[in-house]
């Protein structure tokens, strides 16, 4: 894996687990034990960055439980918690259309149907029912309001254009 391509976050490690030198991994990856199919991970966070290979890694209760290569007690392991992880975005499987990674939608510029300028996308969020643009201002937009609008492409999201960075929705500019 090198630095040069595009990466996407797929998780997370979060503290550690035992004391053999295994991690918690908080997974972005639905479902979340997909973050496993992938052996070679960036880990980012606190002005640091390290490539590692998963050694091992399965389910455990709610979540992920991952022994990185050459990674043997609780003390070593310490150092790859709070880390961002990260993959080459071409290591990411195939979307089938009308599917998009939420990578692809943080940044687009989010238009009413009507061509109203309401802000850019700047992430989502997970919400239970549906998944949540967070969407806030930039230059040209209505107004200085961050609003949150459900990613629900049956009802609100009309179109995405990946190549024009834009997403239409049918929303009302005053929620």
């Amino acid at each position: 894996m090198s630095g040069t391509s595009q990466e996407t976050v797929v998780g997370r490690i979060t503290s550690v687990f035992g004391v053999r030198g295994w991690v918690k991994v908080y997974s972005y990856t639905d479902p979340m034990d997909n973050i496993l199919t992938y052996r070679h991970w960036r880990l980012s966070g606190q002005g640091q960055s390290m490539e590692v290979r998963v050694a091992e890694g399965r389910r455990h209760g709610p979540g992920i439980i991952v022994r990185l290569d050459g990674v043997s007690d609780r003390d070593e392991a310490r150092q790859y918690c709070d880390k961002d992880i990260r993959i080459p975005v071409d290591e990411l499987p195939e979307l089938g259309d009308g599917e998009y990674y939420w990578h692809q939608l943080v940044e687009l510029d989010v238009r009413t149907v009507d061509s109203v300028l309401l802000g850019r996308v700047v992430r989502l969020m997970e919400t239970g029912a549906n998944d949540v643009l967070v969407i806030r201002p930039n230059k040209g937009s209505l107004d200085s309001r961050e609003r949150l609008i459900p990613w629900n492409p049956d009802e609100v999201i009309r179109s995405v254009d990946l190549e024009n960075g834009e997403l239409i929705v049918d929303w009302d500019p005053e929620f």
